[in-house]
């Protein structure tokens, strides 16, 4: 099912890190690396601090190949993340591209049309503030996960990391078996050096270095966004 439930216990450990290396060597030659994906998210603010729309998406394309680098440890996340992305790269190629030009754009744009359908007791109708905040919330935990490795120790596991962070985020969207069959996904994630290295930034030690340096537009654009759903009162839309 996943990466590192290949051969066993016993040199599963090993197998684990040549998987991942193969993996990202593939990647590699693709033309991914995670660099230009926490670029992508760091050009999506401008000065007024305003969320571009197409590096957001760029970012989160990115983060998608990512995480299906790793095998299907994250399907659950980048499976949905996909069809949000699809939804909002339909509204920027359609007539109203440039009300969907910026988060902030699109906010405006859809509240005042009523297209959000906040006092909708019935089906909730597809919107861009829908699929963005589905974006959002998983934006959460991807930065508190990345975090963590960033700050944890060489001998920390991955598995508790990402379990904390999907606990203290995510899954509280999810039902109870989503949650059950992530967190038990989430116990078959390599090593943290192992880890940092399918990032493809080079060695962990570089690794860690970059993710010090970009998370913190990461973590901007998601504090940007919680305060406009907030003052919207958009964060629990169903």
């Amino acid at each position: 099912m996943v990466i590192g439930w290949r051969g066993g216990v016993g040199g599963g450990g090993k197998r684990r890190v040549r998987v991942l290396r193969g993996k990202a060597m593939a990647e590699r030659q693709d033309g991914f690396c995670l660099r230009e994906v926490l670029a992508a998210f760091r050009a999506c603010l401008t000065a007024e601090q305003t969320v571009l729309m197409d590096p957001y998406l760029r970012g989160w394309n990115g983060l998608i190949r990512f995480l299906n680098s790793l095998g299907t440890i994250f399907s659950f996340v980048s499976k949905d993340a996909v069809t949000k992305i699809q939804i909002m790269e339909k509204y920027r190629s359609s007539d109203q591209r440039e009300r969907y030009e910026t988060l902030q754009s699109m906010v405006e744009y859809e509240l005042a049309n009523g297209l959000v359908g906040l006092k909708n007791q019935g089906e909730c109708p597809e919107s861009g503030c829908r699929a963005i905040l589905r974006l959002h919330r998983a934006l959460h935990w991807l930065q508190m996960f990345l975090e963590g490795l960033r700050t944890s120790q060489e001998d920390s596991k991955t598995s508790v990391i990402c379990t904390n962070s999907y606990n203290a985020s995510l899954a509280n969207y999810h039902p109870w078996v989503i949650r059950k069959a992530a967190t038990l996904a989430f116990r078959a994630l390599p090593t943290r050096n192992a880890f940092l290295e399918n990032m493809n930034l080079g060695t962990p030690e570089e690794a860690v270095d970059m993710l010090g340096e970009a998370l913190p537009y990461v973590c901007k654009v998601y504090e940007i966004t919680e305060e406009l759903y907030a003052k919207h009162k958009m964060l629990d839309l169903p």
